[in-house]
């Protein structure tokens, strides 16, 4: 039976020309030779429309690994998340218009779920290619954060699952100063993401937690 890994990224958001979430995962897709195999997808950037999204996707493919991607602009590394939160606390509206405030994510699940991939190989390969990368502990409340515990809730037994943060890319940065990296690093992290997430389950012992 053929493994599957599904990767997703987000559309643009709040009259941004791209995301490149997005766009990382469209170049992943175009280049990915196997053996697994990968679905791709760009979800809305709307707490409905991504969450039924992503849980048919995950219905329909019954994944081996799911990675979802998102735009954290203003961060400057990759930043493997660890930890999803039951909390949907929206300080800004989504695409739709909707501004749910204090609610969560999935009624009556826990009030966290930690991510199920490998996040310190990942973090560890990312540094080794040269690419800039970090783990994080907060993923945040609006709909990136709402995709990562919906992918950890609907996950079945045997599939792992978690998110990723990328910075602006460098060719569609909203300002000159914004922090940003190539989009074709962005694309290149989520592939090596996607790669040791398929070939590892035992996560690296090594050190990976924060002082503040």
């Amino acid at each position: 039976m053929t493994t599957t890994a599904l990767l997703t990224g987000f559309e643009p958001f709040g009259g941004d020309a791209a995301n490149p979430s997005g766009e990382a995962v469209h170049l992943v897709a175009a280049r990915w030779n196997g053996p697994e195999n990968l679905v791709t997808a760009v979800l809305p950037v709307t707490f409905t429309g991504a969450q039924a999204r992503l849980r048919e996707l995950m219905a329909t493919h019954r994944p081996d690994v799911v990675i979802a991607a998102g735009l954290a602009g203003g961060r400057a590394r990759i930043a493997i998340e660890r930890v999803a939160v039951n909390l949907v606390d929206a300080r800004i509206p989504d695409n739709d218009g909707a501004q749910p405030i204090d609610e969560q994510s999935v009624t009556g699940a826990p009030s966290a779920h930690f991510a199920t991939l490998p996040v310190k190989e990942i973090a560890r390969r990312l540094t080794a290619a040269g690419v800039p990368a970090e783990l994080s502990y907060s993923a945040g409340t609006f709909v990136c954060n709402h995709v990562f515990f919906t992918a950890l809730e609907a996950a079945a037994s045997g599939t792992r699952a978690g998110f990723v943060h990328v910075p602006w890319s460098a060719e569609h940065a909203p300002s000159p100063d914004a922090a940003t990296l190539p989009i074709a690093d962005i694309a290149a992290a989520l592939e090596i993401a996607v790669r040791t997430s398929l070939e590892v389950t035992a996560d690296a012992v090594v050190p990976g937690g924060t002082l503040h």
